[in-house]
């Protein structure tokens, strides 16, 4: 029977480019349905019923790791994550694989390889429920993680991978987030998807800082603080002619400015 698969991740841009990667890994795999987040993944897998579904960690609503508990056994299941703890546990306990953001072709290739093999001697899918609680409680732990270290942003019709250090500061913009960053030195800009809160509880503390209900900034960026009436304060950005305000309830931040 010719294999079908299921996508899952609620970034367009890396569903287009793991659909693409696997056509070109494994010409014979028909991709059956994509899903935006865990609760369509469901009712894509209840639709279909794919024999692979490969299922982001972390997406919105219903998680990659929830969607994993209520397909179960029926499917080989591969996770899709930017964070190598929940890739490696997944592996460790016996998971047919998994993948890291960004995506690698050649990763991608020893996946392929072993799902192949799955199907071949039709071997049934992995008993991880163990691994799916593990990956429950790991979500739940997510402020001691590893703060995040790329953003994958849509820059025209490419995906930039953006690492954090490059960031200048992050703007909320209506229902996406506005990352501001350096590319080859010069500053850019480029869209998300992901809340400005969602991100803001992502970055590293040490660096990120929150001046405004809409504003998170880089400390490494700004050039100076200055004030203004009724003890407004102002952020000048390094290198950009962007201004962001402070409001009053982060002034303390600045105090000794």
């Amino acid at each position: 029977m010719k294999p079908t698969a299921l996508i899952a991740d609620d970034e367009p841009l890396l569903r287009k480019s793991l659909r693409r990667l696997l056509a070109e890994a494994w010409p014979e795999l028909e991709v059956l349905g994509e899903a935006r987040n865990g609760r369509e993944a469901v009712e894509q897998f209840e639709k279909h019923q794919p024999a692979i579904c490969f299922l982001d960690v972390h997406m919105p609503g219903l998680s990659g790791v929830e969607a994993a508990a209520r397909i179960g056994r029926r499917a080989h299941l591969v996770f899709v994550t930017a964070y190598d703890q929940y890739a490696v546990q997944a592996f460790n306990h016996g998971a047919v694989d998994y993948l890291v953001k960004p995506l690698d072709a050649a990763r991608l290739a020893e996946t392929v390889s072993r799902l192949r093999e799955c199907l071949r001697v039709t071997q049934p899918p992995a008993n991880i429920e163990a691994l799916l609680r593990e990956l429950a409680s790991g979500l739940k732990r997510e402020p001691t993680r590893e703060p995040l270290r790329w953003i994958h942003a849509s820059v025209g019709n490419a995906l930039r991978v953006i690492p954090t250090e490059e960031i200048d500061f992050l703007r909320s913009d209506d229902r996406y987030t506005t990352v501001a960053y350096r590319a080859d030195g010069k500053p850019v800009e480029a869209l998300v998807r992901t809340p400005l809160k969602d991100l803001a509880a992502l970055l590293d503390a040490r660096h990120f800082v929150q001046v405004h209900r809409s504003v998170v900034v880089n400390r490494r960026s700004i050039s100076h603080v200055t004030r203004g009436d009724n003890e407004t304060l102002q952020i000048h950005v390094k290198a950009r002619n962007d201004v962001l305000p402070v409001s009053r309830t982060y002034n303390h931040l600045f105090k000794q400015m």
